[in-house]
């Protein structure tokens, strides 16, 4: 049997949002940037799960976007903008691999940050499809 070359999902996700128009001025990565306190404009990227399908040949990462920003309002749009964003991924090629399809497992909710209570915190997750190479 071959080695499947996973492709590193979060990092798929934070390179597709940070060249997206729709996410000027806002941080996105897959780490809370230095000095963050959860009122800065941030989309952090983490894979929260998910399993190989074999019979498909698909891997199916769910992937959290915790979305912060200075108030209530902010955050909850900067959540839709990106949420929006990680639905057109269908179609894109990350090195060898090919996101097939995208589905929403649960859409932004706010979620208080206990560690950042200064914090305005949404959090969405994702399910990709993506077929490796």
């Amino acid at each position: 049997m071959a080695i499947l070359n996973f492709p590193d999902v979060e990092r798929l996700v934070v390179d597709f949002l940070k060249n997206r128009t729709e996410m000027a001025g806002t941080t996105v990565d897959n780490r809370p940037p230095a000095g963050f306190d959860g009122t800065q404009q941030v989309v952090l990227v983490s894979r929260a799960g998910g399993a190989w399908i074999d019979d498909l040949h698909l891997d199916r990462p769910l992937v959290d976007l915790e979305v912060y920003g200075p108030d209530k309002t902010t955050a909850l749009v900067t959540a839709n903008a990106a949420r929006a964003c990680v639905l057109e991924l269908p179609g894109t090629q990350y090195g060898t691999a090919l996101v097939t399809d995208v589905d929403e497992a649960d859409g932004p909710r706010w979620l208080p940050d206990y560690n950042r209570p200064a914090g305005n915190r949404y959090l969405a997750t994702l399910r990709l499809s993506i077929r490796p190479a």
